[in-house]
């Protein structure tokens, strides 16, 4: 298998073979190491501190970099908040650093009683199961609703954790093409028609995280009515950040208490781990309490986590997270539109994650050491995280990204894929393979036609524009 710093996957790895466990993943560690010696390997880096929009980090070889930050998840720029730093340690001085048990049992605390309302209440929905981590939240909604027996139908980018948890729980999984209702209902009409007496689950998110779209879901609910389907709706990356009072694509779309489940995560908005599922049942959420194993068989989330959750929703719902919602748009739209003057069109709708598609691999690996190299940090994403081919930088936008930090960013990657292209199409000499290697990159510039929104979208998209 090859070990070309500039070719292969992370998926050429997984199926690894041989009868030793321990011997049969070398072949991923020479390859890693081949892209780490010529600084292609930009994974696993430490910050040294918050992680504010600009800051220092250390790479996994312990090389430091000081630049720009559009590499972290906090959205309304919280995790430094005095406010949220106070919260934390009061938490602390009461109840201690530990949940010291499962949620099940005695790990919850009157802080998490608390908390479990005030999401309910925020997404119009009369009840919450809170997890540990947002990832066990989306494999848990699934996993404990789930039998052998019954089908999932998932949209096909659906986030890991969805996918591992469908996988977990039915033989096979079913797709349906990404944002693509029609599809949809086709899927489900097929199904039932074989199949009337078994539960179907149909998952799909508020946010695409790696594309920055999101679906009709009203219209994916009445589908899934039509059908005596489950809708779950994944508002990770919209909730709390997007939306009218932060109540993301659901409220922005009027669909607030309406959908069947939604499961969430508080590590992108609300400055700590940990995640929920919001149903309007009672029976649901008794049932996920104890036979959703991320939950049941979990450690609860810690106290002083509870208690920086609730204190980010007081500031989410106050007139200071109302100013952070506009001065995050404001930082979104500034950053479109200078990577726009740089003849670079972002992916999807206007949100904290702005995508750009890169393409190529080799290309990429190469446009993401030069975009370290100026100082700016934005992470890249290739298969099989996304297709093959289609590698993007993702920028995670924060409230307190200003108009110049958005200005040197869209400079800063104009200028690494200019120069990663331009090295490419000279030649690759011994810094990257050992040798020199001639080809040459065909003329393209970085700009992607613009998508087919749904109608919904539109109006959200102006609004975007007004705010900013």
């Amino acid at each position: 298998m090859s070990v070309d710093p500039l070719s292969g996957s992370m998926a050429d790895y997984v199926s690894a073979e041989g009868p030793n466990l321990l011997e049969r993943i070398q072949p991923f560690f020479k390859w890693q190491e081949s892209r780490r010696r010529v600084g292609l390997w930009p994974y696993s880096k430490a910050i040294h501190a918050a992680p504010r929009t600009h800051c220092t980090i250390s790479d996994d070889s312990g090389i430091q970099h000081t630049g720009l930050n559009f590499a972290s998840q906090d959205y309304l720029s919280l995790s430094s908040h005095p406010k949220i730093q106070h919260a934390a340690i009061s938490a602390i001085n009461t109840f201690g650093v530990h949940s010291a048990g499962s949620g099940a049992l005695l790990g919850n605390t009157s802080l998490s009683v608390r908390l479990e309302k005030a999401v309910g209440d925020k997404l119009q929905m009369n009840h919450v199961v809170l997890y540990p981590t947002g990832w066990g939240a989306g494999f848990g909604v699934i996993r404990g609703m789930v039998r052998s027996h019954d089908h999932v139908v998932m949209d096909s980018l659906s986030h890991a954790c969805l996918q591992a948890g469908a996988m977990a729980s039915v033989p096979k999984v079913r797709k349906f093409r990404h944002n693509d209702a029609e599809h949809l209902a086709h899927v489900l009409g097929r199904h039932r028609l074989c199949n009337a007496e078994n539960a179907i689950l149909v998952v799909t998110e508020g946010l695409f995280s790696m594309d920055s779209d999101s679906p009709d879901i009203s219209k994916t609910q009445a589908i899934c009515r039509n059908y005596d389907a489950t809708l779950v709706v994944d508002v990770a990356h919209d909730f709390g950040c997007l939306g009218p009072g932060g109540t993301g694509m659901i409220g922005a779309q009027g669909m607030l208490g309406k959908v069947d489940l939604v499961m969430g995560s508080f590590s992108k908005t609300f400055a700590t781990n940990g995640g929920f599922v919001a149903t309007n049942s009672r029976a649901v959420s008794e049932y996920l309490r104890f036979y959703s194993s991320p939950t049941t068989f979990s450690n609860a989330l810690s106290p002083s986590q509870a208690a920086v959750v609730l204190e980010a929703l007081r500031i989410i719902d106050s007139p200071e997270g109302e100013d952070r919602r506009r001065r995050l748009m404001n930082a979104i739209m500034k950053l479109r539109t200078e990577l726009l003057n740089h003849g670079i069109s972002a992916n999807g709708i206007p949100s904290p994650i702005v995508p750009i598609i890169s393409g190529r691999e080799d290309l990429s690996r190469i446009a993401a050491r030069n975009l370290l190299g100026a100082g700016c940090l934005a992470n890249l994403v290739e298969f099989p995280a996304v297709k093959k081919g289609a590698a993007r930088f993702r920028f995670q936008v924060q409230s307190d990204h200003t108009d110049e930090d958005a200005s040197q960013a869209a400079r800063s990657l104009a200028e690494a894929l200019a120069a990663a292209k331009a090295s490419l199409s000279v030649s690759m000499v011994e810094e990257a393979r050992g040798r020199v290697v001639e080809f040459s990159v065909p003329d393209e510039d970085f700009t992607l036609s613009k998508p087919v929104l749904p109608t919904w979208a539109d109006s959200y998209t102006a609004g975007c524009k007004i705010l900013g």
